[in-house]
């Protein structure tokens, strides 16, 4: 055989070779995924080569998490004294923020991280200057800080003043409602804000709701009559709450009171008899007269509003011809209306009996002082049996309705 033949026959399988094994390592290269590593790789098949060392990539420098203050807006001047401080930032678990007044002092507030918002927790003051303050790490640890300022309003001219009818230490009954009132109507489309805005904390814990009863006037009760002994804790923040028509809240308020022993009057009309029960023992019967059938007493729940020792009822202003001023000791307000219970010495012979009154609940000189010594405001009394219903509104009648039907009152 030709020798020279044979030389270019095994030069030309030599490239040849070489051909296929440069497709398969460029095969394996656009298969790998350029990701994890085969669990495989490194254990090369005995008598193999192993490649050498890759080189090492220089490490990044480290970046700096990027962190913005949205809002307000830098140097924003008449930002409201409820507003909030949103933000911007790529690392937000690991992000600080913190509102300093003029004096550097730091702000009381509630940092959201997963929302990115930062809210007072107190109304801010009025035309001051406040400064953000956000700072966020970076991967080797430090920190990148950004700042921000922004100034209040000024304070309104148009301030709406809100307050509580009970105040600190005041001990009620288990069936008074917490009623706020405001010196201006509420537009409907504030008052959720307004609810919001008013707290009420109970221990032991109990729902309730706010109920509105007109655009002045705000009522908050508990599902139930308040547990015997309860602490009632509220706070209502409303300075600086836009209230409608350019008009603001003018302050902020707390109540810390205390609920009494439990005690429920029940009247019934049919018996002529009221059962009073005391931490849900009867501790008395009393016989009563109710309004005669011209001037009769509201059936429904109501609650003791005001007690007097001593005073005077006079209707001739309101009635000339059937009206009367009569000297009354021991009464008790029930109704917006006029009806109270008290004692009535003249009815004494038909207590018990028969229904005589011009729509008071009657009773003995000796029974209304037993009464009135242990009542306080807002025990609850509910009569039952008479020819009128209560009216929703003819005092504090929170308990007049179900709880499903007074929950509709609430803007929330």
């Amino acid at each position: 055989m030709d020798m020279d033949a044979i030389r270019s026959g095994r030069r030309r399988w030599r490239a040849a070779v070489v051909t296929v094994l440069a497709g398969t390592l460029l095969l394996t290269a656009a298969c790998s995924g350029g990701g994890d590593s085969p669990s495989w790789q490194g254990g090369g098949a005995e008598g193999g080569s192993s490649a050498g060392p890759a080189a090492e990539a220089p490490s990044p420098e480290p970046t700096l998490s990027t962190v913005a203050v949205t809002s307000p807006a830098l140097d924003a001047t008449d930002v409201e004294a409820w507003s909030e401080v949103k933000y911007n930032s790529e690392d937000p678990e690991n992000t600080d923020l913190k509102v300093t007044n003029a004096k550097g002092d730091e702000v009381k507030g509630t940092l959201d991280k997963d929302g990115n918002v930062w809210k007072p927790s107190e109304s801010l003051d009025w035309g001051t200057k406040y400064t953000v303050t956000v700072t966020t790490p970076e991967a080797e640890g430090k920190g990148n800080t950004v700042t921000s300022s922004f100034t209040t309003m000024k304070k309104p001219a148009n301030l709406v003043r809100v307050t509580s009818f009970l105040g600190d230490n005041n001990v009620v009954g288990v069936g008074m409602p917490l009623i706020m009132r405001f010196g201006r109507a509420i537009p409907e489309k504030y008052r959720a804000e307004v609810e919001r805005r008013m707290v009420v904390t109970a221990t032991p814990a109990q729902e309730g709701t706010w109920h509105w009863i007109s655009s002045t006037e705000v009522h908050f009760r508990p599902k139930t009559y308040w547990k015997a002994g309860s602490k009632v804790f509220y706070k209502v923040q409303l300075k600086g709450v836009k209230l409608g028509d350019g008009w603001y809240g003018r302050s902020d308020l707390t109540v810390d009171m205390k609920i009494g022993r439990s005690l429920i009057m029940k009247v019934d009309n049919k018996s002529k008899k009221m059962t009073v029960t005391q931490d849900g023992k009867v501790i008395k019967t009393i016989p009563v007269s109710l309004g005669k059938p011209k001037t009769p007493s509201s059936s429904g729940t109501m609650v003791v509003m005001e007690k007097k020792a001593k005073t005077v009822f006079d209707t001739t202003d309101t009635d000339p011809d059937g009206g009367y001023r009569t000297d009354i000791d021991w009464a008790q307000r029930i109704t917006h209306s006029g009806q109270f219970i008290h004692a009535a010495p003249w009815s004494e012979g038909q207590q018990g009996k028969r229904n005589v009154s011009h729509g008071c609940v009657n009773v003995s000189e000796a029974m209304g002082e037993w009464l009135f010594n242990r009542t306080m405001m807002g025990d609850v009394i509910t009569v039952s049996g008479t020819e009128e219903k209560l009216k929703n509104g003819n005092g504090w009648t929170d308990w007049n309705e179900s709880y499903e039907d007074y929950k509709k009152g609430s803007y929330l």
